[in-house]
């Protein structure tokens, strides 16, 4: 199977025929199915964008959502509508409501969308003050200590049902590929292909998935895990165990790219 990898692609910023084309572009490489790592509209466009983007396609597209993705709204209210797409359109597949989903006989996909938790770094004393702060409800908070509370709690919450579903692929299969919005580990995040300091790194990395990731990884030594991640719009590939590897993805905001075509 040839998996094609996007990433951070901003549907938002682009023109009708501009993303037409961009589809094009994709399906160009043959792909069997899209996997999208998350940031690819904003809350109000993200449905109509995800039907652009699909509508010349004979192939599906798992996806999951990145913090963009949330703009302009509540973090539930759009999880029901993506669930409520990906029943009207049945080549659009909202990972984590997919479930695990077999590529072939040896490797499965899984995924969550991943919120950067503030655990890492600097996360009382950063003077940084991400958009998503002021432009996703849930997290448009009176203080640091009420926004810390809330964003671990959503980190906990991706880990737990990440939890579920990578011990359920692991089990029968050798590779696993897990779909996230954020980097889970600080060696992950990235830019310019340094290491994010600590007034960035509570804001680009989600340690409670990481830490999970680490604990199955080393339960699981005769598996393979391979996370795709976004969010820092920096290429990055680093061997966190000898088993668990982790890449994100280079893009910049109007030209959107394919990262990769996994062939599984």
């Amino acid at each position: 199977m040839r998996l094609a990898w996007l990433t951070d692609i901003h549907l938002d910023f682009l023109a009708d025929e501009d993303i037409a084309a961009f589809a094009a572009r994709v399906a160009s490489h043959a792909p069997d199915g899209v996997l999208v790592t998350g940031d690819i509209s904003v809350a109000p466009e993200l449905g109509i964008d995800l039907a652009k983007l699909v509508a010349s396609w004979r192939v599906p597209c798992w996806f999951v959502a990145g913090n963009h993705d949330y703009y302009g709204a509540a973090i539930e209210p759009v999880r029901a509508a993506m669930r409520e797409l990906t029943r009207l359109e049945p080549r659009l597949r909202w990972l984590p409501h997919a479930g695990v989903v077999p590529l072939s006989e040896t490797t499965a996909l899984v995924g969550v969308d991943g919120w950067a938790d503030g655990r890492l770094g600097d996360p009382e004393g950063t003077p940084v003050v991400l958009n998503d702060h002021l432009r996703i409800r849930d997290l448009l908070q009176p203080s640091r200590a009420k926004l810390l509370e809330v964003v671990r709690r959503l980190g906990d919450e991706e880990a737990r049902t990440l939890r579920g579903l990578l011990g359920e692929a692991l089990a029968p299969r050798e590779h696993v590929i897990v779909a996230t919005h954020v980097p889970p580990f600080r060696e992950a995040s990235t830019y310019l292909g340094a290491i994010s300091g600590d007034d960035w790194l509570p804001w680009m990395t989600c340690h409670a998935v990481g830490e999970m990731l680490r604990e199955m990884a080393l339960a699981h030594p005769t598996r393979r895990i391979t996370v795709l991640a976004g969010h820092t719009h920096d290429a990055c590939r680093v061997s966190i165990l000898p088993n668990l590897e982790v890449r994100t993805g280079a893009v910049e905001y109007g030209a959107p790219t394919v990262q990769d075509v996994l062939v599984v």
